[in-house]
């Protein structure tokens, strides 16, 4: 009898009921923006702030609306002007170039290898052209990022690290988001902490730290921050850094910080499911699985292979098939963006630069949630499915290339 698989790839794991009873505190308070307190009040957002600051080991931490705003506010307040080439993946999701061409930069793409990151002899080739390095740790796949941080110093390369996938991932032990001056996170419904929309930021600097705040719609209220610099350095930059309103509130503080208290285990939770694909797949016939370093420790929250060098039609066939077995697979070698999943020449603000290397690596790619309300048994008839819908289009199709 051929397996179906019946399990939602959207469903998401409820919010804690740690997380539920702060939230309701926060409803019945009335006191949902981040500066509305009471007297001797540290307020939720506050103290997420200083908690995920401690939990990263960075000195400051400001938590706002969205990955996207952080990466832009980051941004803004590292200095880059309107008009400037700023360093990006080109394989990535929109909101990374989104970021850069949202402050008038211009994003220079950098190419991708088949170990899903930044190619880093494309990035030393291109580094002097830019001062910024906005690098995208794309569905959590980590480059060897001292060899990364090596190119970028040398050529006096700021780094700003997109951590959307990789929040509670390290590389040779440091944590992602802590190699560049500006580490973001998402904490989107998709990511590894869940407040619906929402977004942190940390870094060591502190005039970027004191600009971002700014930045974030402060006011004239920073005082209120307990993972922010001292009152001089704001005083250094108030004057000359605009209000581009993106505060996270008291209610999505408060939705998060259980479960930032728990990401270890949920990282443990989910490789235990990566793990199970990774080895249902490994050998299938025309298929790759991505071979991950030992000095990644990652997320497995989402898995990716590669079809090398197959047809569109042939890809197409596999989704489909898999498809009508229950199994959700995005394609990034579709020639339409669809939902959430584009590429670098559906970005036509962008005036990009011939990727050949980027454009096989995409046209193979097939990708998929791992939602932790999967178990390792789901995870295991997923990989069955797609190892046989793929073995069965490999050996049906003499063409396959």
């Amino acid at each position: 009898m051929t397996e179906i698989f019946t399990g939602s790839f959207t469903q998401q794991e409820p919010i804690p009921e740690a997380g539920i009873e702060a939230a309701l505190s926060v409803l019945r308070s009335g006191r949902l923006h981040r500066y509305n307190l009471t007297e001797g009040e540290l307020g939720e957002a506050a103290l997420l702030e200083q908690e995920f600051a401690a939990q990263m080991g960075a000195k400051y931490c400001l938590a706002v609306t969205s990955g996207g705003y952080a990466l832009s506010t980051a941004l803004r307040a590292a200095g880059v002007k309107p008009g400037e080439p700023v360093l990006t993946n080109a394989f990535t999701l929109a909101p990374v170039p989104g970021a850069i061409a949202s402050i008038g930069a211009q994003p220079l793409f950098v190419e991708v290898n088949e170990a899903l990151t930044i190619d880093l002899d494309d990035l030393a080739a291109k580094v002097e052209r830019a001062g910024v390095l906005l690098l995208s740790h794309m569905r959590g796949h980590l480059c060897d990022m001292d060899q990364l941080m090596r190119i970028c110093t040398d050529a006096g390369v700021i780094v700003i690290e997109d951590c959307a996938h990789t929040m509670g991932a390290t590389w040779n032990g440091v944590p992602s988001g802590r190699h560049g001056v500006v580490g973001c996170y998402s904490c989107q419904t998709y990511k590894h902490v869940n407040s619906g929309e929402g977004g942190l930021l940390v870094t060591d600097d502190e005039e970027i730290a004191a600009r971002a705040v700014i930045l974030s719609g402060s006011y004239m209220l920073y005082d209120r921050h307990l993972a922010a610099p001292s009152a001089e350095v704001f005083e250094r930059v108030k004057y000359d850094t605009p209000n581009i309103s993106g505060r996270m509130d008291n209610l999505r503080a408060a939705i998060l910080r259980p479960q930032l208290r728990v990401l270890d285990r949920q990282v443990s939770r989910w490789n235990d499911r990566y793990r199970v694909l990774e080895a249902g797949l490994r050998g299938t016939p025309g298929l790759r699985v991505i071979d991950r370093p030992e000095a990644e420790h990652f997320v497995g929250s989402s898995f990716q292979v590669l079809l090398p060098d197959w047809t569109a039609d042939n890809v197409r066939a596999v989704l489909s098939r898999c498809a009508a077995r229950g199994v959700e697979l995005k394609w990034f070698g579709a020639p339409e963006p669809q939902g959430f999943t584009s590429r670098y020449d559906s970005w036509r603000y962008v005036a990009s630069e011939p990727m050949p290397q980027t454009d096989r690596v995409l046209a193979g790619i097939l990708d998929m949630r791992v939602p932790l309300t999967f178990s390792v048994e789901d995870c295991a008839l997923v990989a069955r499915i797609i190892r046989a819908e793929v073995s069965a289009v490999f050996q049906g199709c003499p063409a396959k290339t």
